[in-house]
């Protein structure tokens, strides 16, 4: 007994000295690094012209039907426009509001910024042929799971695309994952909708090939970037009362 006692503390041990050797990553740098690279993957994905997102597929669609009439409307507007609606019909749902839920909707405006940003700097990559538009593809997809990890390290509010899942879960007592599931297949579905609507019958605008592709291996990309941040970073808050506050 005293023998395993001994084995276990000396594990300890080494983990935790093993933790004090990799750098500190500061939370808040996470999230900045993390809402650029995830608008840095979106812009590419957009490029690639195989599909965005099923998330943020309303929001495109909505893009390209009003940016004809509308010059300004672009797709990073039309990201914090809808992500504002949604955050009106989560407090009417949860029937609730709270302060940090506005600091979503001004997550939402940066990243809308950012990524009308990322879009700019690539409009004049090259795009016409399948060899090229591939890289992109690919590019765009690690670029949005690596940034989404990133976020997921941060107590800073995340945009009101996860917030919407959290409190309503969070509010009718639900698994959160299967919730997410149904919320996810919700977007799609609406983004079909929409696509048919603005574009005619059959007309899949913004939903293609690499959304299914991105829906199936998202997920498993992400958790494969959270495992490696782990291995190599110690988060660690470098604001803690504005921490304090936010978790509060």
């Amino acid at each position: 007994m005293k023998f395993s006692s001994s084995v276990y503390i000396m594990k300890y041990k080494k983990n935790m000295s093993s933790e004090r050797k990799k750098p500190v990553f500061s939370t808040e740098l996470a999230w900045a690094i993390g809402l650029f690279l995830t608008a840095w993957g979106v812009a590419f994905m957009e490029k690639a012209n195989f599909g965005v997102s099923m998330i943020v597929a309303p929001a495109y669609i909505l893009h390209l039907k009003l940016v004809t009439s509308l010059p300004f409307f672009s797709f990073g507007t039309s990201e914090y426009v809808l992500q504002f609606a949604m955050l009106c019909l989560m407090c009417l749902v949860i029937r609730r509001f709270k302060f940090s839920y506005l600091l979503s909707f001004v997550t939402a405006v940066i990243y809308g910024f950012t990524l009308d940003f990322c879009m700019s700097l690539i409009s004049g990559l090259p795009a016409d042929t399948f060899s090229q538009r591939i890289p992109m593809y690919i590019a765009g997809m690690l670029l949005c799971s690596a940034g989404i990890s990133l976020i997921f390290k941060t107590y800073l509010p995340p945009e009101v695309y996860e917030l919407f899942v959290k409190e309503v879960s969070t509010r009718f007592n639900l698994n959160i994952h299967r919730f997410k599931t149904c919320y996810d297949i919700s977007s799609m579905t609406i983004a079909v909708v929409m696509s048919f609507c603005f574009f005619g019958l059959w007309h899949f605008e913004g939903i293609k090939v690499g959304t299914l592709i991105c829906a199936c291996v998202n997920g498993y990309i992400i958790s494969l970037c959270t495992r490696l941040y782990n291995r190599l970073f110690v988060f660690e808050d470098k604001i803690p009362a504005l921490a304090k506050f936010l978790r509060s």
